[in-house]
């Protein structure tokens, strides 16, 4: 191991120490057959723009490596953050969906989850950025992206990526990009 990669190694692990993930709870890859589940708590939510069914379950197969999972004791998912790494912008993870089933609100598991899966993503496809969108009226999300960028020391810019007229029905929210990073902790060694 190089020093650099010694370094970059001893950040990584950094991020899993201060990981707080609530009591009885575990984070994991999304498998397909927790798709089902995924769009349930979507659904239950009833703040998410639900997908169709169909869609959950491809991205448990396809964009599982991307997106985490946390389940209860008995295995079941009980929240989850899907995302994908940015065609052309490989160093940039962007969140699309995060979702934590009523049952375990309120115990900091959307933060765990991020954290977990931007430590993961980063070691396994070497991003440094985060990317999301979030509606001005979205308070939960505004507080988690914002908090996520000061526990980990990096820069936010928001702009107005989608206005709400770009939507076809009708008084949607403009989508607001968040873009986080570069993130300290997750920086790439460069060789």
């Amino acid at each position: 191991m190089t020093p650099a990669q010694a370094d970059l190694a001893g950040a990584r692990s950094d991020v899993r120490e201060v990981l707080e993930i609530p009591e009885g709870l575990k984070l994991d890859t999304p498998r397909v057959e927790d798709g089902a589940a995924f769009w349930r708590i979507a659904r239950d939510s009833q703040v998410l723009d639900l997908n169709s069914s169909y869609s959950y379950l491809l991205w448990c197969r396809d964009f599982g490596a991307t997106s985490v999972v946390a389940r209860d004791g008995d295995g079941e998912p009980v929240g989850f953050i899907t995302g994908f790494v940015r065609p052309r912008h490989e160093r940039t993870l962007l969140i699309w969906q995060v979702a934590v089933d009523g049952s375990q609100r309120g115990r900091g598991l959307a933060g765990a989850m991020l954290d977990g899966l931007t430590a993961r993503v980063a070691d396994e496809f070497g991003i440094d950025h985060l990317e999301t969108t979030v509606t001005p009226d979205n308070a939960p999300s505004n507080r988690l992206f914002t908090s996520f960028a000061e526990r980990h020391g990096a820069d936010v810019e928001r702009e107005v990526l989608f206005d709400g007229t770009a939507f076809p029905d009708e008084g949607h929210e403009p989508e607001v990009l968040y873009r986080i990073g570069p993130i300290p902790r997750l920086l790439r060694a460069e060789h």
